[in-house]
């Protein structure tokens, strides 16, 4: 594995940021789960209802969960951690490079699309 998976690695295991994650999962998903569970052990059905339901809209492609997860997830590791200097470089470098690929993808399709623009004047004029 190069020096770029140790890197991540090494920011996925970091123990503060997976207490952070830990507590945000509990948060959007961890409580639905549990409900679930005691819902059945004691067959309370409007528990088993309810988290049944959420579980349900959790699998679905279309749940924002895991983003909010980690929005969660980073936004405790500020708040409880905020002398965590170096896990928090480590976010605002990955933050910075997809800030800078989005410009740079939005700037492409802008020559992009002025080029199209060109081409079909120069076709409509010829």
């Amino acid at each position: 594995m190069g020096s770029r998976g140790n890197k991540v690695l090494q920011f996925l295991l970091n123990p503060r940021l997976l207490i952070c994650v830990a507590i945000a999962w509990l948060i959007t998903n961890g409580w639905s789960y549990i409900l679930f569970g005691i819902g059945t052990y004691f067959e309370i059905s409007w528990m088993t209802t309810i988290a049944g339901a959420y579980i349900t809209f959790l699998w679905l492609p279309i749940s924002p969960e895991k983003i909010a997860t980690f929005a969660i997830a980073i936004a405790l590791l500020r708040w409880l951690f905020p002398n965590d200097q170096k896990t928090l470089a480590v976010l605002m470098d990955f933050y910075h490079k997809a800030t800078t690929a989005i410009m740079d993808k939005k700037a492409r399709r802008k020559i992009r699309d002025e080029r199209r623009q060109i081409c079909e004047r120069a076709s409509d004029e010829g």
